[in-house]
Formats: C-alpha cells, sequence, structure tokens
C-alpha cells in the first residue's frame, strides 16, 4: 500500500504529527494520504504515563480542545513534594524550594491513554488512516539505502516459525516519509540509530523503568487534583535513584507510581518490590488504605535529554518523541514535547512533499525543532538528570534549584553522564541482598496477579518477541556475575531461572506471554543479550484508563 506518510505509533507524537499533516494539507490544498500504525489491540491499549499534563502543544495543535471534549478533567489544584526518609519518617519540601519545573500550576491530571483516544478521533475525523492492532515489525529499505516504508508483521505463525490456521502475512506499507513514533526504546528506532550512526558523538541514552496502578479509595481520603511527588525512601536503602508519584484524579481515584532510574547499581534490587514498599509509607498509605486497586502497568521512560538525543532525520524519515527520547526529566512530562516534535515533523514534511521531494533526509527538521520552544525547554533544564546521577536526589536537586530556578538554565556547561544504564550493575557478590517483604494483599501484591489485572495477552503459540543473542549468556555470564537480574528487573514475571530437583542445572525460561512490552530487559540486561521485538499485532497490554 503506498502513502505519503507512514507513522509508527499512536501515541501523543504520532497522532500530533497526523493531525498537523491533514490540518496544513487542508491549509495547502495537498492531498496527503496518512496512515498511523499501532501494534496495541486499540489505540491507548499500550499507552501508560503519570500523568500529569501541560497542555502548551495541545492548545496549538487543537485550540478549541474544550469544546471538542477532550478528556482533560482534573486541573492540579495543589502540590506537594516529600523527601521521604524511611517507611515511617518524611519530610515536607517547601514549594519555594523546589525547582520550579516541579510546579503545576495550570496543567491537568489525566489518563493519557483516553487522550490519545480522542487524538485518534480527531486525526480520524480529518481523513488520517489508523490501523490499530498491526504491529510494525521490520523498516523497509530502497536500494539507494533510504528507508521507503514499514512491513507489517504476519500473523498466525507458530512457534515452529510455520504458518497455522488463520495465517495472514503481514503487508508493506510504502512511503515518501516514514515517522517513527514508538515511544521509548522503539525496536525500529534503535535499528536506525545504529544503522544511520544517529548517535554518533552522543552520550548513552538513560532510562528509568515507571510501574503505576489505579486505585478507587474512600472518599475522604480523595482530594482532587492534588498532586504528590516524592524522593528517597525505598530507593535511598540500596543507594538507588528515583522517585514516587501519586495523583489525585477525578471519580475518588487515584494513581500511584514509582520511577525507578535503571542506573541502579545493586543488580539484587527489584524495582516491582521497591514499588510495593512504596505503597506502605506512611504518607502514601494514608491515601490507599481502604482503597481497591483497579489496574496495573509498567513502562520504561527516556531521560537522558539533549545530550542524549540522537540525531533525528535520516534518508527516507525521521524519529519523533521518546524514540528521539524528547521527554523532558526536570518536569517529569514528555507529552507536551512529544506532540511538539510531531507538529514540527509534519510541518516539515509537507514543506518538502510540496517540492516534490521524496525518501531523502530532512536536515532541516533539526533547525526546526532546535527553533522551537520544545528544544529551548530542554536546553534550559539538560542538567538535571545528570545532576541526579551524580550527587543523588537531595544534593542533585539543590543544584537543579540554582541552576533552573535562579539562573534559568544559563549557566555556562553542560554536565555529562557517560556511563550506559546496563553498565553501572556492580557484582552480585559485592552487593548486600535486599530481603523484601511478602505482599498482604492489601496494599501490596505479587506480579502475577498484577499482570493479570493488566489484561496482558499473547497468542501462547507465536514465536517468542524475546530474542537472545546467546542462549548461553543468562546462565553462565548473567547468571554468575549478577545472579541473572532479568528475573528481578523485569516488572511481569516473563524471567525465570529454574533449578532441576536437586538444586542444579539452572535452565533460562521466558514467560513471554506475560509480557507488559515495558522494554526494561532491552535496556538493563548487563550482557545486552536481549532484544525485544514486536509480538503479533494486539499482543501486549490493555490499559483501559492509564
Amino acid at each position: 500500500m503506498e502513502f505519503d506518510v507512514v507513522i509508527v505509533g499512536a501515541g501523543p507524537a504520532g497522532l500530533s504529527a497526523a493531525i498537523r499533516l491533514r490540518q496544513l494539507a487542508e491549509e495547502t490544498g495537498q492531498d496527503l494520504m496518512v496512515c498511523v500504525v499501532e501494534k496495541g489491540s486499540e489505540v491507548g491499549a499500550h499507552i501508560l504515563s503519570g500523568a500529569v499534563f501541560e497542555p502548551t502543544a495541545l492548545n496549538e495543535l487543537i485550540p478549541d480542545w474544550q469544546e471538542k471534549g477532550a478528556p482533560l478533567n482534573t486541573k492540579v489544584t495543589g502540590d506537594q513534594i516529600h523527601l521521604l526518609r524511611s517507611q515511617q519518617k518524611s519530610t515536607k519540601i517547601p514549594n519555594f524550594f523546589a525547582p520550579k519545573t516541579m510546579h503545576n500550576h495550570g496543567n491537568y491530571i489525566i489518563s493519557l491513554g483516553n487522550l490519545c483516544r480522542w487524538l485518534a478521533e480527531q486525526a480520524e475525523n480529518l481523513g488520517v488512516e489508523i490501523f490499530p492492532g498491526f504491529a510494525a515489525a521490520e523498516v523497509l529499505y530502497s536500494d539507494d539505502g533510504s528507508v521507503k516504508g514499514i512491513a507489517t508483521g504476519d500473523m498466525g505463525i507458530g512457534r515452529d516459525g510455520q504458518p497455522k490456521d488463520g495465517y495472514m502475512p503481514g503487508m508493506e506499507l510504502h512511503a515518501k516519509y516514514t515517522l517513527f513514533a514508538e515511544g521509548c526504546r522503539g525496536h525500529l528506532g534503535k535499528e536506525l540509530i545504529a544503522k544511520f550512526e544517529l548517535d554518533k558523538g552522543k552520550e548513552p541514552q538513560h532510562y528509568g523503568i515507571g510501574i503505576k496502578e489505579l486505585w478507587k479509595i474512600p472518599a475522604d481520603q480523595h482530594q482532587k487534583g492534588l498532586v504528590i511527588h516524592t524522593a528517597g525512601w525505598p530507593l535511598s536503602e540500596s543507594c538507588s535513584a528515583g522517585g514516587g508519584f501519586l495523583y489525585h484524579i477525578e471519580d475518588n481515584q487515584v494513581v500511584v507510581g514509582l520511577i525507578t532510574d535503571l542506573s541502579y547499581s545493586n543488580p539484587h534490587l527489584s524495582p516491582f518490590d521497591e514499588f510495593q514498599r512504596y505503597k506502605h509509607q506512611v504518607t502514601i498509605k494514608q491515601y490507599l488504605e481502604g482503597g481497591e486497586r483497579i489496574s496495573y502497568g509498567a513502562r520504561a521512560i527516556t531521560k537522558g535529554g539533549l545530550q542524549s538525543q540522537p540525531k533525528m532525520s535520516f534518508p527516507g524519515g525521521l524519529l519523533i518523541g521518546d524514540d528521539a527520547g524528547t521527554l523532558n526529566f526536570a518536569k517529569i512530562k514528555g507529552s507536551h514535547t512529544a506532540m511538539k516534535s510531531g507538529m514540527i515533523a509534519a510541518e516539515t514534511l509537507v514543506a518538502a512533499i510540496k517540492a516534490e521531494r521524496a525518501n531523502d533526509d530532512l536536515t532541516e527538521y533539526g533547525e526546526n525543532y532546535q527553533a522551537s520552544w520544545a528544544y529551548k525547554e530542554l536546553h534550559t533544564q539538560r542538567n538535571f538528570g545528570p545532576a541526579q546521577h551524580k550527587w543523588g536526589n537531595i544534593l542533585g536537586s539543590a543544584y537543579t534549584f540554582i541552576d533552573i530556578n535562579i539562573f534559568n538554565g544559563k549557566l555556562p556547561w553542560t554536565l555529562n553522564d557517560p556511563q550506559a544504564d546496563h553498565a553501572q550493575l556492580k557484582l552480585a557478590k559485592d552487593c548486600q541482598k535486599i530481603d523484601y517483604p511478602k505482599p498482604d494483599g492489601k496494599l501490596s501484591f505479587d506480579k502475577l496477579s498484577s499482570v493479570f489485572i493488566s489484561n496482558t495477552n499473547h497468542e501462547e503459540d507465536q514465536p517468542v518477541h524475546l530474542k537472545l543473542v546467546d542462549l548461553e549468556i543468562p546462565v553462565q555470564t548473567n547468571l554468575e556475575k549478577f545472579d541473572e537480574p532479568a528475573q528481578r528487573y523485569c516488572p511481569a514475571g516473563v524471567y525465570e531461572v529454574v533449578y532441576d530437583d536437586n538444586g542444579e542445572n539452572p535452565s533460562f525460561v521466558i514467560n513471554a506471554q506475560n509480557c507488559v512490552h515495558c522494554k526494561t530487559c532491552d535496556i538493563k540486561d548487563p550482557s545486552q543479550n536481549i532484544t525485544w521485538v514486536v509480538p503479533e499485532g494486539a499482543g501486549g497490554p490493555n490499559y483501559p484508563n492509564m
């Protein structure tokens, strides 16, 4: 199938690009055919974010979004930041001392999945074709090496690689330009970055793993519009970085989550179990007690900032959104900058196609992006992440206060963060084991019951979508050195080390059916032996309100 533009991923960046393309096509009298492919069973099924949403880009894209019923229902009414010292002790930080990037006046607490569903409706009303349930499995290249489109994955392939009943081959989607908006650690974006050396001269990308739950709580514990961010315990006990959040949305619901920086060094650490502990901290527990857990999910986030941002253009296409690392970690927000990157992409593409160009390198996109408020915002706050890594939450935040609040990001230097997250693990024998308490079934839960309420499902007989470069590394190298950390960093119980009846002969088991598509394994594996590729379309989680 031939299109003018193919977009991979129906998240904020991809949908904003699609909408802006069709808006400009109507304004300029061009008839642009725009297609969006989405691996989730529906738009929004794989979208997971906090999310406190800054409407800057939405105001530009669809100025009358309120009249059109955008699902921005809960305006932020209060901001709190707490330093958690232990399970029982915390200190509330005066707002004056918080980096101004953490202030949320004028922002909204939303379900990003529901916003994407609404954006998809706006895109379809403008004539965009959206294909949910179709996973972009392969980049297609022309003879000259430029990208000419993508191929969707075959459906109905058995574990043995042979077609089953109901087999349906994938489709080739060709385009003048292809936009990759897969989100954090997109597997095609990863391929393109390597092939075209887009990260040459850049620092390694950095990541966190965000684990989130949606709760219904008693009405007298609910404060609609309250935003709480935390730092410190429990991650501080293992000298790990990260922070938590609890946001009060509508209908007596709250979203609670913990972001664990994937730069952590203790291989015994389990981000999932750290999150279960987090909910028992008194500041958080007071809101959740007596409540009901409704949904669970996990997703990696890209947080390296400008220092890690690759070149975003290559022959035949662009990387946008978190495929290019546009998240502003200082704000703990990325939707507005992702949307803006997609809008700039659309404006660049329309001009190029009008000039009868196709499949070339849109180098002007980089210039257009750097002229935008999104780039300037990231430049102002470029030192936040490296400061947190270098000096920890307290001293790092003190530096950030000076850098951003006083000097507005104009200090004449840029901090470096040159070590990749997967290279940070120490040997297991040199680190203290962490004894995690058993879940109580009230505030804390196990992985399998959590995955169950994420509505995750894959066709069981399909090929495993978690590929090992070397089958022996998990039990020969990783087990010996790091006590195979995959069994702990995965938040869905995908990886297990299983022994025989004598406690010998370990084997590495991959329960791909459980995968919630967070991409943590692809990022954190110390041997870089695991490659995440797309399973059959429509597989994975089905988040209703995340």
